[in-house]
């Protein structure tokens, strides 16, 4: 048991607070040998001394924590972390790629398919020995993937696709079934004993093969990446992709991606029509809903027209009983075609840099009109859709022609001034109720559309409800080609408020599978106008993707939209996003939503060098009620032992005292309401002994110093460009030189800053240069130990023009 007196440091009012304790007593007992089970503990406190102890969970719900002692050499056969598997598996221990982790592959025949009906197997993996939590992702419905949570018995309500387990003795049980090899889909399913069963359904002619990897490691993350690393090697083995194919994609590929292309598609921020402007679609609204985002000053880089701008049958129908009749846009709502109003946005807003448009895979929701255009000019083919949300039957373009329609349709939208697209419903591939069907179009129209995407677009396309183990394992996990952007949940639902919390949450524990996809996870489009606005806002730019808003037209927050973008010398908008996938942190993978935890959602953004990176922290209240938790200086994601970090946190501004990760107390207190969230980045810090002779501290005092990024900015560190230069010269001056990408007010940390103050002030010390000119007097200031650089002012001011590139170096010199 551990006890203490908890003083907060108080500053300006804020939801973050810097914790030191008073005083601790600490209760220990030795164990002699590593006990088989998890140590139950709990913790008393109080705020002063004069206070009553209290025991944690005497106002919450937390129950005692858990202490779990892993094994110094795990055991080494599959037998010990499952129990009562069928015999019907070829079980191979296989190398890891990844330390500390045991890997397996398990093989399972499957049934050949006949005529159309599928060969169906279901073959048990047993019960999981000896584990308290088990986490999945599931199949929430046929496009989408969510999180399952539980105690006890592995018991998720929809099939799984990935199962894992945290045992009692610490270590971490993996399991994936991989899908979309030889015409195979396998998901796990529970008994009503809580064994983890395998469902494989065949639809090719010949006998299949069902496919798990399991893994056991010291983390979740380890283990984890141990089957993807290897679920990688065994798509890289599938023979389905043609020589034809192979060669088109190379072909391709060999034209090469613009890198200028894919820093606006990525980093632009993108303004969408779904929610704003509706599925009353016309190029009026769009144009109109545009002016008024420039009247508002926002300077948006992308344009996503959304549905409803196609030519369609069967007006006023269902959008199930709908379909695709010509490539050309809808005459009511574009009467002069699509390539006039492409023109027409363009030559109105030369700030929009891409325009792209929505689809379906199949034409439309409904497939293709059998009396249409296309159905004239391709072969189609009539396919039976299962039951329930699209039931009935739908034509579709046949396979023969499925390359040629789709070469057709995007030099179409090329030559009309469309370069993107927003590929809809692709999980409609798994909804055709026949084998023969599914087997035919599967990889045609996945390998279809890539090629198509790369020859015209540069991929530059976002593939929507694709979440279908077939097209995560054919098309999403192989790396032979550009990242590609993808969906990475279901839809931002602006009428339903339960939805907010959990689409944050879904994408969080989601990105857990998706990062180790060759894909940028696309977390939706939100609006900034709207009681959760910020709530998205922040994750949004956490995560590590796109950030595209559908705002009602004239209702914007523009403060909101400053906080996650800035202007560049080129005068584009770019959004700041970290290089590297978001995710829930390690901590957080067996908390259920239901928990009343924070939601942590970890990320980090790189130098150009190993050894530099600041991490970023995405913290939400997902809960109905205020919640307060010390978050730790481990939870962030990539910070070294032997480094000394300062937290500055989000929206607050407020920069905590400099903590070491093995420090006995390096935690915030943060507390958070309903619908609250926090951004914190923890940066490393570099230390400097300045000269005593100007008025500086006396020599041998030790100077920190940090690049914070842009401030105001919700990430701010991703603005800075590699690695910041910190070096001391000969003569005894400091020297810090920050590139930039955009402009904004740049955040430099530098603790002797306070105190100067008296001391002639911090202007007898620090020079600021840009392009080697000194910067005007009043875009440099001080707040605490902070140093800021208005550098879009100083660029302004300085009457600067840009060059080839989009960056801005910044040097200060202390001296």
């Amino acid at each position: 048991m551990v006890a203490g007196d908890i003083q907060r440091i108080e500053g300006k009012p804020s939801q973050l607070k810097f914790v030191r304790v008073a005083q601790m007593l600490l209760f220990a007992n030795a164990l002699c040998d590593p006990p088989l089970e998890p140590v139950c503990f709990t913790l008393k406190y109080r705020l002063a001394a004069n206070d009553t102890w209290k025991w944690v969970n005497e106002n919450s719900n937390l129950s005692d924590g858990e202490l779990h002692f892993q094994p110094r050499t795990p055991p080494g056969d599959l037998v010990n972390y499952l129990r009562d598997f069928s015999h019907e598996f070829s079980i191979n221990q296989v190398a890891s790629e990844t330390p500390d982790t045991l890997l397996w592959s398990l093989t399972a025949s499957v049934k050949k398919a006949d005529g159309k009906a599928s060969g169906i197997s279901e073959t048990s993996l047993g019960i999981p020995r000896s584990f308290s939590r088990w986490f999945s992702l599931v199949r929430i419905w046929s496009p989408w993937l969510a999180p399952r949570h539980g105690h006890g018995q592995f018991s998720p309500k929809e099939d799984a696709m990935l199962a894992s387990f945290l045992r009692l003795d610490g270590l971490h049980l993996v399991l994936l079934a991989v899908s979309g090899v030889d015409e195979v889909l396998s998901v796990f399913k529970p008994d009503e004993n809580g064994s983890v069963v395998l469902h494989s359904r065949n639809d090719s002619v010949e006998e299949g093969e069902a496919k798990v990897l399991a893994a056991v490691g010291t983390t979740f993350n380890t283990a984890l990446a141990a089957v993807m690393y290897h679920a990688r090697k065994i798509v890289r083995g599938d023979a389905s992709m043609s020589l034809e194919v192979k060669q088109e994609m190379k072909t391709a590929l060999d034209k090469g991606v613009k890198a200028e292309w894919m820093e606006n598609w990525y980093d632009g921020l993108t303004y969408c029509t779904w929610n704003g402007l509706g599925q009353d679609l016309n190029e009026q609204k769009i144009l109109d809903a545009l002016d008024i985002l420039k009247e508002k000053k926002i300077n948006i880089t992308n344009l996503l027209i959304d549905d409803n701008w196609q030519s369609l049958d069967n007006h006023g129908q269902s959008q199930f009983r709908r379909g695709w009749t010509d490539f050309e846009a809808n005459k009511e709502g574009f009467p002069k075609g699509l390539k006039h109003a492409a023109l027409t946005i363009r030559d109105r807003h030369p700030n929009i840099q891409h325009i792209g448009v929505w689809h379906a895979l199949l034409g439309y929701w409904g497939g293709v009109s059998p009396d249409g255009n296309i159905a004239k000019n391709y072969k189609t083919r009539e396919v039976r859709k299962a039951e329930g949300l699209a039931g009935g039957t739908m034509t579709v373009v046949h396979e023969d022609d499925v390359s040629r329609m789709y070469d057709d349709f995007y030099r179409f939208l090329l030559e009309s001034g469309i370069d993107s697209v927003k590929t809809d419903a692709q999980f409609f591939l798994d909804r055709m109720d026949d084998a023969d069907d599914r087997r035919r179009f599967m990889k045609t129209y996945q390998d279809a559309w890539t090629i198509a995407g790369l020859r015209y677009f540069s991929i530059k396309a976002i593939s929507c409800m694709s979440q279908i183990p077939q097209i995560l394992f054919h098309t999403q996990l192989q790396f032979n080609k550009p990242r590609l952007m993808v969906r990475n949940s279901d839809d931002f639902f602006p009428d339903v408020p339960s939805s907010h919390p959990f689409h944050i949450f879904t994408n969080a524990l989601t990105a857990l599978f998706t990062c180790h996809l060759n894909v940028l996870p696309d977390w939706d489009m939100f609006q900034t106008s709207h009681p959760y606005s910020s709530f998205h806002a922040s994750a949004r730019c956490i995560s590590g993707g796109p950030i595209y808003i559908t705002d009602t037209p004239g209702q914007h927050d523009i403060p909101l939209i400053n906080s996650m973008t800035a202007p560049t010398i080129q005068k584009t908008t770019r959004i700041l996003r970290p290089n590297a996938v978001a995710k829930c942190i390690e901590a957080g993978v067996y908390t259920a939503y239901e928990s009343e935890r924070f939601l942590k959602v970890g990320t980090f953004h790189t130098g150009s060098t190993a050894d530099y990176g600041v991490s970023l922290l995405g913290i939400f209240n997902v809960s109905e009620k205020p919640l307060a938790e010390l978050v730790a200086l481990r939870d962030f994601d990539g910070v070294k032992q032997e480094e000394r970090y300062v937290i500055r946190a989000h929206p607050s501004e407020e920069i905590s005292p400099p903590m070491r990760k093995d420090d006995d107390f390096a935690v915030v207190d943060l507390e958070l309401g309903t619908k609250e969230w926090a951004v914190l980045s923890a940066y490393p810090l570099r230390t400097f002994t300045l000269q005593g002779s100007r008025g500086l501290p006396d020599e041998g005092a030790g100077t920190d110093v940090a690049v914070l990024g842009m401030m105001g900015k919700m990430t701010g560190a991703a603005a800075v460009v590699g690695t910041p230069a910190i070096e001391m010269k000969s003569n005894g001056q400091l020297r810090i030189s920050v590139t930039v990408k955009v402009l904004g007010v740049l955040g430099v940390y530098i603790s002797s800053l306070v105190e100067w103050e008296g001391k002639g002030g911090f202007g007898e010390h620090v020079l600021v240069l840009m392009r080697e000119r000194a910067v005007p007097v009043g875009t440099v200031g001080v707040s605490g130990k902070v140093l800021e650089v208005d550098v879009e002012k100083a660029w302004e001011g300085m009457g600067m023009q840009p060059g080839w590139g989009n960056e801005v170096e910044v040097v200060v010199l202390v001296s």
